[in-house]
């Protein structure tokens, strides 16, 4: 009798034990992700543009890539962060510097003056986006025949632009980015589009809304529209609501709608990468 309770008592015991082990194995064995990041430098004319790429190391082969076009501040952090978030996610990420020689707009004004001359000329957009698709090209981790674009305000409106002007690139995103610009031609379009927009921003409101709609219907493109509740202009920037309220602009950040649109995002790519 005293064996047989032994082993009733021992055995539970035995058996954490061993599945313990067995988990802590497993877990050694398991690659972690390991992100590698470069400053890829390239010209564009007389321009030095200095783009920032960053993938996981861990990850062998050839994979998706997307290229990150920044806000109209410029190149900065939040840019970068976004890249790190989809090498994370097991793509090469390339956020794009589209104003070149390290020219930031760290306020409102000059922000403008270094955004508005892509509105007013897509092909310079194009040129300087192309380049830096052709670097990223290069990578030998990259599948050339897998690449999308995601865009954040300026960026998603350049996005959107180069959509319509026959980019490409299996898919583009905006956040809440400028919807009206170069015409939309059926002939043209290639990659499939998803926009994510607040239902409150007053830089972007409903008659383009409608507009952009129409644009897209009329030539049958593939696209979605997500609209989020009470989010303004910037709604993913953590920094968004800071930099409103130091310019005195309508811009917030808007956590739940940050996180419905990237994981929007994530759906999308995963429908455009299959």
């Amino acid at each position: 009798m005293k064996s047989k309770y032994f082993l009733l008592t021992a055995l539970p015991a035995f058996l954490f034990l061993f599945i313990s082990c067995n988990s802590g194995e497993k877990k050694s064995t398991a690659k972690e992700s390991k992100l590698k990041v470069e400053t890829v430098t390239y010209m564009v004319d007389s321009l030095i543009m200095n783009s920032y790429v960053v993938y996981d190391e861990n990850i062998e082969g050839k994979r998706p890539a997307v290229l990150v076009v920044h806000e109209w501040w410029g190149l900065n952090d939040y840019a970068k962060r976004r890249a790190r978030q989809l090498a994370e996610m097991g793509y090469v990420a390339m956020a794009v510097d589209m104003y070149g020689n390290g020219r930031m707009g760290n306020d409102p004004g000059t922000a403008s003056k270094l955004a508005m001359p892509f509105y007013q000329n897509p092909q310079m957009a194009k040129a300087n986006f192309d380049a830096a698709l052709n670097k990223l090209k290069t990578f030998n981790r990259v599948d050339p025949g897998k690449i999308a674009g995601i865009g954040y305000c300026f960026g998603g409106g350049v996005l959107l632009n180069l959509a319509r002007m026959g980019e490409d690139l299996n898919g583009v995103v905006s956040f809440h980015g400028s919807l009206v610009g170069t015409p939309a031609d059926k002939n043209l379009l290639k990659a499939k589009i998803l926009v994510c927009q607040g239902d409150s921003d007053s830089f972007v409101p409903p008659a383009e809304v409608a507009m952009f709609k129409k644009q897209m219907d009329s030539i049958g493109a593939d696209y979605i529209f997500k609209s989020y509740p009470e989010a303004t202009h910037s709604f993913t920037n953590p920094d968004a609501t800071a930099m409103g309220q130091k310019f005195k602009l309508p811009i917030k950040y808007n956590a739940a709608a940050d996180t419905a649109s990237w994981n929007d995002m994530k759906e999308f790519f995963a429908r455009i990468f299959k």
